[in-house]
């Protein structure tokens, strides 16, 4: 199933936007591996999300068996939902179908995040699957972001550029954007340029985006393809033997408030 048809598959029956990202950082787990936590986490709020997003560094950051525990993470997950690689690969043709052939292929990621500053060599092998889906860095919610993604080309801000870039690449109609909910206004910028590409939109919680914000600017004109992740925030919603039902509770809350957004958008029906 092509990963678009799998996330609006799930985001209709769960109800949801909210994506959860994996990130299990062991010092602050409690009381259990990461192996444990992230089932737990998973089997907590699987009915509750549109997918999951596990960040390819802390699985690195544990060393030889981090890929394992990565493996068996993915396992973990009901089929139904997709699985995105928060990866951000970005390098020249041979070593992005290196790339892309583990994420995709040896992995079995149904979407992957990628870093456009090669240009679009290092982004086709990533494309050239079809079925799954490529989402490419565009304005990032980090307050770094500004040292080069708003510098101007012929008066047109970087982030525009690579936006345009996107949609201009988007043949097999499985390219997204990366926008991040800490700068609206240019969220709702590259939802102006890419009316109808799904967008993954991180920064909600322990960064500070507005999810009002995020859920009005990010979704398409069906109120939908607008990927709101958070991870700390439901992860280590309690660092004690309770932290399941927490990130249950705490992700519970955060559909709502979505879908309370959502409905309340001007034109929803």
């Amino acid at each position: 199933m092509r990963f678009a048809d799998k996330l609006l598959a799930i985001s209709r029956k769960n109800k949801s936007w909210l994506c959860i990202g994996l990130d299990p950082d062991p010092e602050l787990l409690p009381g259990v591996d990461v192996l444990q936590f992230n089932n737990a986490i998973i089997e907590a709020t699987s009915d509750l999300v549109c997918a999951y997003k596990p960040n390819l560094a802390f699985y690195e950051a544990l060393g030889t068996g981090g890929f394992a525990i990565l493996e068996k993470t993915i396992t973990c997950i009901p089929d139904g939902i997709p699985v995105i690689a928060d990866a951000k690969r970005g390098d020249i043709g041979n070593t992005a179908r290196a790339y892309a052939r583990a994420l995709f292929t040896v992995f079995g990621f149904d979407a992957a995040t990628v870093n456009p500053y090669l240009g679009f060599d290092s982004i086709e092998p990533f494309i050239s699957y079809r079925d799954n889906g490529v989402f490419i860095l565009c304005r990032t919610s980090n307050r770094g972001a500004t040292d080069f993604q708003n510098l101007c080309t012929d008066g047109i801000p970087l982030y525009e550029v690579v936006a345009r870039k996107a949609r201009e690449w988007n043949t097999y109609g499985n390219i997204g954007l990366v926008v991040g909910a800490t700068y609206p206004q240019e969220l709702q910028k590259v939802r102006s340029i890419c009316p109808d590409m799904c967008f993954l939109i991180p920064g909600i919680g322990a960064q500070g985006g507005d999810l009002a914000s995020a859920v009005g600017y990010g979704v398409d004109a069906q109120g939908e393809k607008a990927i709101i992740n958070v991870s700390r925030q439901i992860l280590y919603a309690s660092q004690e033997k309770d932290f399941a039902q927490a990130a249950r509770n705490m992700a519970e809350g955060i559909r709502r408030q979505i879908n309370t957004h959502l409905a309340s958008r001007p034109g929803a029906k």
